[in-house]
């Protein structure tokens, strides 16, 4: 009976993208061991570039299989926030993951079961079905010691977090954060999404191992805080698996953004970006392009639709962007000698392994932060909603690759000014010349850490190892 490893992603890109990256990395080690099979919700933010990138993974990839599960409706409470709606939907499918183990294990025999944090309701399933079971985190050692230690923290508070604007929360393995500054699903204690958190939190304690897309170079006072047992205290710190960095490998197809900057001067363009779903207000985006204007600097900028809900700072996929109504008036014509302006999408792996490119301005999403880390990239750090701000953290305080903009505290709204001074920072001081030098320090390090002897490596062998013998 042939064995399988079953993969189960979240909703939405960045989150399948980590897992089918998890399965290559499986194949690539053990290919005549074992295949994989990916489970995948239907409906819920699916778009489509989900679709097609699952098409081209399933024709590149024999040995990957996906199985889509029946769509189901959620039920949208007004009371409830788009994350506690997503989370709803996730748990829906319960019965759907339950099924799908059971009819795999006809004809495979299941040697692992991986989930997605935000999956913990199928986790003791695959307890029941004797199948190890592990989660798949696809954020950095740093957040996950502080999801380690929220159950703890959620037992010393009544308030929520969003209203203690003075409070700072100090978490073993990083550096101080404030209470507004937690996950969007932890900062309001009366929204369903909290309880779900709290829950998510909990379980990583009860699984077989976490497999965490790190390397142990990129976060060592993390790392060391959460093998020294200091981030869970009421039970053993399950084995953890740092095997990264993961990340997609760069589009094959051709872009106007990859031409144009074939033609810019080494280390000379600034790139904005903000992961697959992050935009901006158009007030917001009117401030960036003064900004920009301003700063007199090279730049390749992509530029999204703005949100419905302005807080949200996320938007559906979609090409049609009215450049001319949301960027200042002559803007487009006054910096086409030094910038290029594009909408919704840029190869982002491609862009930042181009010579010219010298900075990045970034969300902060983890698979961004890898990406750059790879391509030795330092950046400008603008944390937009999830993780993020604790990454922001970790990227200027420990890792000391990036500099922070200085954001408004209501509502995260950054200038022109501020975006003009931090750009010039980056790309003209001494300040912005050490961190590149340590962010291409940090790249021979990202691959050392997947090379033949280095740390990563010997992770997954380890856990392919123990896998095996079953």
């Amino acid at each position: 009976m042939q064995e399988t490893i079953v993969l189960y992603a979240s909703p939405g890109l960045g989150h399948v993208v980590s897992m089918v990256e998890l399965g290559k990395l499986i194949l690539q080690q053990r290919n005549h061991q074992f295949c994989i099979t990916i489970l995948l919700t239907t409906g819920f933010r699916d778009t489509p570039s989900i679709i097609s990138y699952i098409n081209s993974v399933s024709q590149a990839y024999p040995s990957i299989s996906f199985r889509r599960f029946p769509s189901v409706s959620v039920s949208m409470d007004k009371k409830c926030s788009v994350v506690a709606i997503a989370f709803q939907f996730i748990r829906l499918h319960a019965p759907n993951v339950l099924h799908s183990l059971q009819e795999i294990s006809k004809d495979h025999k299941i040697s692992a079961f991986v989930i997605d944090l935000f999956c913990t309701s199928t986790l003791s399933m695959g307890k029941d079905l004797k199948i190890p079971t592990f989660y798949f985190y696809t954020s950095g050692a740093s957040s996950l010691a502080a999801f380690f230690q929220f159950p703890k923290l959620d037992e010393q508070t009544t308030e929520s977090f969003r209203d203690l604007p003075d409070t700072v929360f100090h978490f073993h393995g990083l550096p101080p954060l404030k209470a507004i500054h937690m996950p969007e699903p932890a900062l309001d204690r009366e929204d369903p999404a909290y309880r779900d958190f709290i829950y998510f939190c909990s379980g990583l304690a009860q699984s077989d191992g976490i497999i965490v897309n790190t390397f142990e170079e990129l976060e060592p006072i993390s790392i060391k805080a959460i093998a020294d047992g200091l981030c869970l205290v009421d039970a053993p710190t399950p084995p953890t698996y740092y095997i990264g960095p993961l990340i997609a490998a760069g589009s094959k197809a051709e872009h106007e953004s990859l031409s144009w900057l074939e033609k810019q001067p080494s280390k000379s363009v600034v790139f904005l970006c903000f992961g697959s779903r992050g935009s901006f207000s158009r007030v917001q985006i009117m401030e960036i392009a003064k900004g920009l204007e301003r700063s007199g600097r090279r730049f390749l900028w992509v530029v999204k639709n703005p949100p419905q809900d302005e807080k949200a700072k996320q938007t559906e996929e979609s090409p049609n962007v009215d450049l001319d109504f949301l960027l200042p008036e002559g803007f487009m014509e006054r910096t086409k000698d030094r910038g290029l302006v594009v909408k919704s999408f840029a190869p982002q792996v491609a862009v930042l392994n181009k010579d010219s490119v010298g900075g990045f301005v970034t969300h902060c999403g983890w698979n961004s932060i890898l990406e750059a880390a790879v391509a030795g990239v330092p950046m400008i750090a603008w944390p937009l909603y999830a993780e993020q701000h604790l990454n922001r953290n970790i990227l200027v305080q420990d890792m000391k690759m990036a500099i922070p903009v200085e954001q408004r505290q209501e509502d995260g709204f950054v200038s022109g000014t501020e975006l003009e001074k931090r750009v010039m920072e980056l790309m003209d001081s001494d300040i912005g010349m050490e961190l590149r030098e340590r962010s291409w320090e940090m790249r021979e390090k990202a691959l050392a850490a997947r090379g033949p002897s280095g740390s990563s490596t010997k992770a997954i062998t380890k856990l392919l190892d123990l896998w095996k013998q079953g």
